[in-house]
């Protein structure tokens, strides 16, 4: 789920403000008296329905010691409320054709469901009843909890490729709530108490908290009175959420290496705390430009100078994530070749992604625009794609205007803007660098 979020993503990055230009989402909006945000995105093109609820909170919201709670939740919320006992949630939905799933972030948890348009009601009432009427037992909870506990044994604990970039991750972001995995730690995990679910439902899961999407075949005129039928009787709760973002208030630089059983062959990874939609958010663009330039794709620079000319490198990429409510992150990720020293590679790797901003000029550009423009024919067909995508950036707080705005403000991207805003990054911004080496390398 994480993997197909990411992908839609890191197509489409929103600007701030606000241009005239074509829409890139057929998009409506309204709000319930309680706070809820509801967007209709029109597609009918089909008679199928994305629907999809975000909740914005997630791991970064946990209290310290408390790491799995949001994630633990989301298991729970599938077990049952004072009308739909048991796991009905899932059977009702499923036995009328419908696909059901959710994922916990470090920002946002969200739930959704995709299905012929003519299930939707169904799906309005169920979604509205387990905001409101959640039913926890201690039989439920210890056996939900159970399966979050063996998910991080084989997921993270017996990965030493995932155990490798929770450290890293740790080095780079330090104190702040990113350092903590979404998980939880395992002991984290087996600490938790069914108060602490039942304190979390209680504090973040409501209407003000929460933005709801539909996207396929229906109007505004017709969800309009469905959503406000099920979820409008629903009291808000007042939220005690800071509305302060935690800030690294030091430039970290950080080295790692781990030495883990089967791991075949060294990787080398670059992070760096960046720009995002919640803080700095003017340099998001140029970010992601670079990004597409630097390692995305088997044309980017690194990929053709390191991999297919030079053959210094088995495989390399870049990757960039704005979508956070505190900071984003840029990393560069590369596995060297057989015969390369690490240290020298890890020299060069530096080395290269300067010389690539260098070589980047207005030609260059404006081919990658290009491509990126390109890539948002896409997008407009699949409402699947819409729901996520709107999704996620209204539940960081972007207007329609500025969802629908991203043509032009890729455009307006100039050359000088991505060689500054990239040699801040390099030089000024908390930066963490780790190698992963198989245990017989060693000290290599």
């Amino acid at each position: 789920m994480f993997v197909r979020l990411f992908v839609l993503l890191f197509l489409l990055t929103m600007p701030r403000n606000s241009y005239a230009v074509p829409r890139l989402f057929d998009m409506s909006e309204f709000y319930l008296n309680n706070g809820l945000r509801v967007i209709v995105v029109n597609n009918p093109k089909a008679p199928i329905v994305k629907q999809m609820l975000w909740y914005k909170v997630g791991s970064m919201d946990e209290d310290l010691g408390k790491g799995g709670t949001a994630h633990l939740l989301e298991h729970l919320m599938f077990r049952g409320t004072k009308d739909v006992s048991g796991k009905e949630f899932n059977a009702v939905l499923e036995k009328s054709g419908a696909e059901v799933n959710a994922f916990t972030a470090q920002d946002v948890t969200a739930y959704h469901e995709f299905m012929d348009v003519s299930r939707l009601e169904l799906a309005l009432f169920l979604e509205a009843d387990r905001m409101q009427n959640l039913m926890l037992n201690e039989t439920d909870f210890a056996l939900e909890r159970d399966i979050v506990y063996q998910e991080r044994m084989q997921v993270i604990e017996n990965n030493p490729a995932a155990k490798f970039k929770e450290s890293l991750q740790r080095a780079l972001w330090q104190k702040h709530p990113y350092a903590r995995p979404i998980t939880g730690e395992p002991e984290e995990i087996l600490g938790l108490s069914i108060v602490d679910i039942q304190k979390f439902y209680d504090r973040y899961y409501t209407a003000s908290n929460a933005v709801l999407v539909i996207s396929g075949d229906v109007t505004v005129d017709e969800v309009k009175p469905l959503v406000e039928k099920y979820f409008g009787k629903i009291s808000d709760k007042k939220i005690d959420k800071s509305s302060d973002i935690s800030l690294l208030t030091d430039k970290t630089k950080a080295f790692i290496q781990m030495s883990l059983p089967d791991i075949s062959l060294p990787n080398i990874s670059l992070n760096y705390a960046t720009s995002s939609w919640g803080i700095d958010n003017a340099d998001v663009y140029a970010l992601m430009i670079f990004s597409k330039y630097l390692g995305e794709g088997d044309t980017s620079y690194l990929h053709k100078k390191l991999v297919e000319n030079e053959k210094k490198a088995i495989s390399i990429s870049s990757n960039y994530n704005p979508y956070a409510r505190s900071y984003g992150s840029f990393s560069v990720n590369a596995v060297p070749a057989y015969d390369m020293e690490i240290n020298e590679f890890r020299k060069i790797l530096k080395s290269e992604i300067v010389e690539a901003l260098n070589s980047l000029n207005l030609e260059k550009l404006q081919h990658i625009k290009r491509r990126m423009l390109a890539d948002l024919v896409y997008l407009k067909d699949n409402p699947e794609d819409a729901a996520y995508i709107v999704g996620m950036l209204a539940s960081l707080g972007l207007k329609l205007e500025d969802i629908n705005s991203y043509e032009d403000g890729l455009r307006n991207v100039k050359l000088r803007d991505v060689k500054v805003v990239v040699k801040k990054m390099l030089e000024k911004l908390p930066f963490a660098e780790g190698v992963l080496l198989p245990e017989e390398a060693d000290g290599a």
